[in-house]
């Protein structure tokens, strides 16, 4: 949802301001679809979870996943040193969409993976309203920095372990390698593609 608001809409909302006659259908779904099946021009996700067979245009920045708290929470639970130490704190879980199950937290460090899983008393598959209640003091977080920037800028939200939380491929448009691309859709590409 994130990447349909704030990469997706305003590019195809300027596109479609510069040619009138392209119509464009935005379908908003957390779940990993389909996209041949499901009959889709194409999809949008983060470039590490983009099948090969496919062809991959980046269309955002680089994305970092952040552990975050608010300043209450920290004052009376402390604020972990090591992903090892996420054992001892109330950590709100992520519903994954696709499988059901919860998001593991992933780590690096010198280059070797650290998945933790943790728990805690909330659960939602909705990372805004993780965000809000990490900011409410319900526990810690681990989204993508752009679910939690607003919340840490006003000073609701303080991150930890920021060391162990390297930057990742960020969004990326894909699309059937064999796909046969109209005029429209090479212009929707073009529109997306990640200047960076």
């Amino acid at each position: 949802r994130r990447a349909a608001q704030a990469i997706l809409y305003p590019k195809v909302a300027r596109l479609m301001a510069a040619y009138p006659e392209i119509e464009v259908e935005i379908s908003v779904d957390q779940a990993f679809v389909d996209i041949v099946e499901q009959r889709f021009d194409a999809g949008i996700r983060l470039g590490e979870s983009v099948a090969r067979d496919m062809i991959a245009v980046r269309i955002g920045p680089d994305a970092r996943m952040c552990v975050a708290g608010a300043p209450g929470y920290f004052a009376r639970a402390g604020r972990p040193a090591t992903p090892h130490d996420l054992t001892a704190h109330d950590c709100i879980n992520l519903r994954l969409p696709t499988l059901g199950g919860l998001y593991p937290w992933e780590f690096e460090a010198e280059g070797r993976p650290l998945n933790v899983r943790v728990e805690g008393r909330f659960t939602s598959s909705d990372p805004e309203m993780i965000a809000a209640a990490a900011a409410d003091g319900l526990g810690l977080c681990c989204l993508p920095e752009d679910h939690v920037a607003a919340l840490v800028a006003a000073g609701r939200l303080e991150t930890v372990l920021g060391d162990w939380c390297p930057p990742f491929p960020g969004y990326h448009l894909y699309y059937p390698s064999r796909r046969q691309a109209s005029r429209a859709f090479a212009l929707l590409v073009e529109a997306l593609r990640w200047r960076g």
